[in-house]
Order: C-alpha cells, then structure tokens, then sequence
C-alpha cells in the first residue's frame, strides 16, 4: 500500500486546550485536532465512523478522554478522513496520521476507531510498527480480515447489545478471529454512537489506554 507523504503542517484555529491543524500530504490535505501534550512517547489517534469528521461516538468521548490524558502527558490527535467511507484512503490518512505524531515525537500510537472506524484502525494497526494497541468502538466486520495480526499487541472491541446499526455479532466476530490479548466489553441497553453507555465507556476506554500506556512505561 503506497503510504502519503507529509508535505507541511498549517496551524488553522486554537480550539481551547486543543489545536486545529491541517496536514498538507501528497495526497490533499487531513484536518485534525490536536492535543498536545509532555512526558510520555505515546500518543492516541481517533478516527470516526464512515460520515467523518471530528465529532467521535458518546458524545464526544474522543475529547473528552484525550483531555484527561494530557494530564498524563499522552498527546492525541483527532484526525478527519480526506475521503470518508473508503477504506483504503482512510487506512493511509491513519499511517500519516501516525508519521506525523512521530515528528511530534510521539514514536508509539495507540489508534481508536468508531463504526467504519474499526476497521480502518483494525487495518492501519496491523500494517504499522508504531501501533502499540487498537481500539475499535461498535466496529463493521468488513475490512477487519488482519484483525489476528494485531496480536502481540492488545486489542480493546466494544459494542453496544443493542446496536441499530451494526449488531454486536460483528464485534464478536472480530473478536473470535483476533488473538491474545483481546477484551471484548458488551454494553447492555447501548445502540450505536454508545451514547447510553457513555459513563461506562469513559471509564472502560480511559482505564484501558492507561494500562497500555503503563506497560510501555
């Protein structure tokens, strides 16, 4: 797969603690949000669902995590897809997404995807060295095939029980094809953007970027 190149950064607006940038790639630009942070070579990329965009499921638990972890000294960057939905495209925005951290120096990346996002972190992951761990949140089965190559290391699968969208069988699956370490976490009563689980997912998400975070420590 043919990776972008990272031709510049532009700084676009100050969004409170955060950073709005753009990317300038061979490929068009990537906006993302960035949170910067001290102390740690471990950073957190996001990435949405097939619609895109910054927003991230449960009500924005993107930033709000990603604020409770600059008080870890672990950056994050929330990164929108030049072309939401295909897959290959969004893979290679991630692996730039993932060149750049580095220049931020941020060598280890623990990726977080939502929906179409599973699989876009499940791929990316599988095909990266710097990818320390992978989250995906009420993932597509699709595109997820590389899914046992995350292991050695850990993959966190989420879904809501009752998903209208995609049903948790998907996650199931995925974690059926995925080896050790895997944690496969139901939300009973939770439907897709995991809005009605979004305490537990905090608490569930947070506690386990930090045990990832802990052990490359």
């Amino acid at each position: 797969m043919p990776r972008l190149e990272l031709r510049g950064v532009e700084q676009v607006a100050s969004e409170g603690d955060a950073e709005l940038i753009a990317l300038r790639t061979s490929g068009g630009t990537i906006n993302c949000r960035y949170h910067a942070a001290r102390a740690s070579d471990v950073a957190v990329l996001w990435v949405f669902g097939a619609g895109g965009g910054l927003g991230g499921p449960a009500g924005g638990v993107y930033t709000r995590l990603a604020r409770q972890l600059t008080g870890d000294g672990v950056a994050s960057l929330e990164l929108a897809y030049r072309r939401p939905g295909d897959l290959t495209s969004c893979v290679l925005d991630v692996l730039l997404g993932i060149d750049y951290l580095g220049t931020q120096g941020r060598p280890l990346v623990v990726l977080v995807g939502h929906s179409f996002g599973g699989a876009v972190v499940i791929t990316a992951g599988a095909t990266s060295e710097e990818v320390i761990a992978v989250a995906a949140l009420s993932s597509q089965a699709y595109g997820t095939e590389l899914a046992s190559r995350i292991s050695p290391r850990p993959l966190f699968i989420a879904h809501g029980a009752d998903d209208e969208v995609l049903p948790d069988a998907c996650s199931r699956d995925i974690h059926r094809r995925a080896r050790e370490p895997k944690r496969l976490v139901p939300y009973p009563g939770c439907r897709h953007g995991l809005d009605q689980c979004r305490e537990e997912l905090d608490r569930d998400l947070l506690g386990w970027i930090r045990e990832v975070v802990a052990t490359e420590g």
